[in-house]
């Protein structure tokens, strides 16, 4: 490169290489002069281009291995061309009806294109958010990297596509999970790398100062070595749903779903880390239990309304030895609500999604009993749900954290299902103003200082989003093979 102004800026760093065009792009003496001011040969390269009003000016970066020619930059106006009628055109697939009416339509479009946005085109994996280490306490150090693909979300993202009207779709991501859990049941893990990678070893990285200053940055994330029990009920429900949509099951299909039933028989006795991925001593999590109950309920609905094959009755049995144990050691009679681990007091979040199970109807009075409970021991300023309390160290974590978005989706979804009609979509309205201003959701928020925390943005929250406005619009999808799901007609009920 000569001093002064150049065409492009070719960096190389091993095996990768980046090449920047476009105007205005300066090299040498600036270089050099960054580089004596630091002390080092940082590489840095610094230039400056004015722009008047009306006038554009466009820089292509273009990424390629530095050992194979560099592709040629493509053209700015017609890439962009191409990537709104992609957008536009996936978006007319899940739209709805133009006759209907959906008071949360814009944010319900915008969170099914965040999910497709965070799915890799060629695999069919959705990564959790594509970030890592963003915080879920400013300054601290609940950091974690959300860059691969939970069967949870999975599982979750097919019930929306289908929801939405979009089973070919939601068809990718079973394809994904097919590929990912192959194998062994005892191999299955609870994430994998986009690609179904299983080996996702956690690491900090020294000498980088964290966002807000909260350390530690991690790459990669240990959770995947733990033993989760929800997921299996998950992938089940999903699946089931998926079923019933398409009105049949591959052979290939429910074989996995056979050694996902064969996985929860192997682990029934087994405590887990639950849904939140405690890093605290392993506990029978009721939220975890509920699943696994889901897992041989949906086995079982599948072999008696499809005629699949299958040891149904060592499923029932397994069933209803869950369904005895989770009222004995997770229901609390005397509080009224069931609880976040067997044999304790404390409530969870994660309980709120025991309606979407069918395992206890959204007005049984123990699940109205646990919503009063998780109201007053889990609202933060606002009304926003905390996932558990985070001082009786459950976790195992130092520190706090500020709200958690799915939790707040979640009790919409309960308030809208059971008549309290002015309190969900109040909490609804508070919930979608938490939002930024492209639409964009993180993991949680933090009322107080009024910003979104934790890694963004985030499939989950925008997953909650979608089932929370579908239940206002009385279009939430009923559990397979239960009765169908109905908004009550009665008035708004106040506090349960």
């Amino acid at each position: 490169m000569r001093h002064g102004e150049v065409d492009a800026l070719l960096a190389v760093a091993g095996p990768h290489a980046v090449e920047v065009h476009g105007p205005t792009l300066w090299a040498g003496q600036e270089c050099e002069e960054a580089n004596a001011e630091a002390g080092a040969a940082t590489g840095r390269l610094t230039g400056q281009h004015e722009l008047s009003a009306g006038e554009t000016a466009c820089w292509v970066m273009t990424w390629a291995r530095s050992f194979v020619p560099m592709p040629q930059p493509g053209d700015p106006e017609e890439l962009l061309a191409e990537t709104l009628a992609f957008w536009n055109a996936w978006a007319e697939r899940v739209a709805p009806d133009p006759g209907e009416r959906r008071e949360h339509a814009a944010e319900v479009m915008r969170s099914l294109l965040v999910l497709r946005a965070l799915t890799d085109s060629r695999t069919g994996g959705i990564v959790a958010a594509p970030t890592t280490s963003l915080p879920e306490e400013f300054g601290g150090s609940r950091n974690w990297d959300y860059r691969y693909t939970w069967l949870r979300d999975a599982a979750f993202t097919i019930e929306a596509m289908i929801a939405h009207g979009y089973p070919e779709g939601a068809e990718v991501w079973r394809d994904w999970l097919l590929r990912a859990i192959a194998g062994e049941p005892n191999q299955l893990q609870i994430m994998y790398g986009l690609g179904g990678e299983k080996h996702l070893p956690e690491r900090e990285l020294a000498g980088l100062s964290g966002y807000a200053d909260s350390l530690p940055v991690r790459i990669g994330n240990a959770a995947a070595e733990q033993y989760q029990a929800d997921v299996a009920g998950e992938v089940m429900l999903a699946l089931a749903q998926l079923r019933e949509a398409r009105g049949y099951d591959a052979e290939y299909s429910w074989r996995m779903q056979r050694n996902l039933i064969e996985y929860c028989i192997e682990n029934i006795e087994r405590p887990d880390n639950g849904i939140w991925e405690m890093r605290g001593e392993p506990q029978h999590f009721t939220h975890g239990r509920v699943m696994m109950w889901a897992a041989f309920d949906q086995g079982i609905k599948a072999v008696e309304r499809y005629g699949l094959p299958g040891p149904v009755e060592e499923w029932r049995a397994c069933r209803a030895r869950l369904h005895d144990e989770i009222w004995a050691h997770g229901f609390d009679r005397e509080l009224n609500t069931f609880t976040q681990a067997y044999g304790g007091t404390e409530v969870d979040a994660s309980l709120l999604q025991l309606p979407q199970t069918g395992f206890v109807g959204y007005d049984d009075p123990a699940m109205l009993g646990t919503v009063a409970a998780i109201e007053r021991d889990l609202s933060g300023p606002g009304g926003l749900l905390r996932r558990y309390r985070t001082e009786t160290d459950v976790d195992g974590l130092p520190g706090d954290e500020y709200a958690f978005l799915i939790c707040s989706f979640w009790l919409v979804e309960q308030h809208a299902m059971t008549g309290r009609r002015a309190d969900a979509e109040a909490l609804m309205a508070r919930l979608v103003a938490c939002a930024n201003d492209v639409g964009l959701l993180a993991e949680e928020y933090d009322v107080t200082g009024g910003r979104l925390a934790g890694n963004y943005p985030q499939a989950f929250s925008h997953l909650g989003l979608i089932r929370a406005a579908d239940a206002l619009d009385g279009l939430l999808q009923p559990v397979p093979g239960s009765r169908p799901l109905r908004l009550p007609a009665a008035p708004d009920a106040g506090d349960a």
